[in-house]
């Protein structure tokens, strides 16, 4: 009996321990100041469209209480990650505080894979997740390049993920490849299912065709490289056809 009620004791002033701890916690949480904020852009190779200069000044636009000094239970993390994720280039963003005061801003970036390029009107970016980005006037990058009436239309879309995956396939598959990616420099798209792929060396046109049947296409290239052009010459065609199951046409 004595053993149950000196357990019972015990466990009340644990409870209360436990209890003024949390409190106390509580308490010097709600009186801690931001002293900084840090923004960090992660990194992706050759893409710099996330400027963190930029953000900060934005937010400190848009938040004029983000100043040294304020009470962290004062800011709205919330809010702040939403302003941040309105940067089109910004796929995710992260904000939160530490123990020393710091507000940390963590963002993750689109990354683009193909620009269509119109040449009446702006040019566009397409990211790896099928998103339509828009260009910046500071920076720019190397990438497969999409051109024709049907490319431009593409445009009007916010996202081709679904609507357009075997052409987000075919794109992606040229730009994984460091061969392709060296060789093929931009698709020509007049209309759907008629896809030309320009190269960087030779003066051949290549007809695609639709985006299915990726891999056996450009096998196909591949033979018309390493067996018909050693054979007939450089200069021999100026298009190459590799749309037909089980054929290469060249003329």
């Amino acid at each position: 009996m004595k053993s149950n009620m000196k357990k019972s004791i015990s466990f009340t002033i644990i409870l209360i321990v436990l209890v003024v701890f949390i409190g106390f916690v509580e308490k010097k949480n709600s009186e801690k100041t931001m002293t900084n904020i840090q923004v960090k852009v992660n990194a992706i190779a050759d893409v710099y469209f996330v400027d963190e200069k930029e953000i900060l000044e934005k937010l400190k636009t848009e938040f004029p209480i983000l100043n040294a000094g304020i009470l962290m239970d004062e800011l709205n993390f919330s809010r702040i990650e939403n302003k941040v994720e309105d940067h089109p280039f910004v796929k995710n963003a992260e904000v939160f505080g530490d123990l020393k005061g710091n507000v940390w801003i963590e963002i993750d970036q689109y990354k683009p894979m193909a620009r269509i390029v119109r040449p009446m009107a702006a040019d566009g970016y397409i990211s790896t997740e099928g998103i339509i980005l828009p260009t910046s006037p500071n920076y720019t990058t190397r990438v497969l390049t999409l051109e024709g009436a049907y490319a431009e239309r593409l445009l009007e879309l916010e996202d081709l993920s679904e609507e357009h995956s075997d052409l987000l396939n075919l794109i992606k598959y040229i730009e994984k490849d460091d061969f392709w990616k060296a060789q093929i420099t931009g698709l020509e798209i007049n209309r759907k299912g008629n896809i030309k792929l320009n190269q960087q060396v030779g003066k051949q046109v290549i007809e695609f065709g639709d985006a299915k049947d990726i891999e056996e296409k450009f096998k196909k290239i591949s033979l018309f490289y390493d067996e018909i052009l050693p054979a007939k010459g450089w200069n021999t065609y100026s298009r190459v056809n590799v749309k037909y199951k089980d054929q290469i046409i060249c003329e």
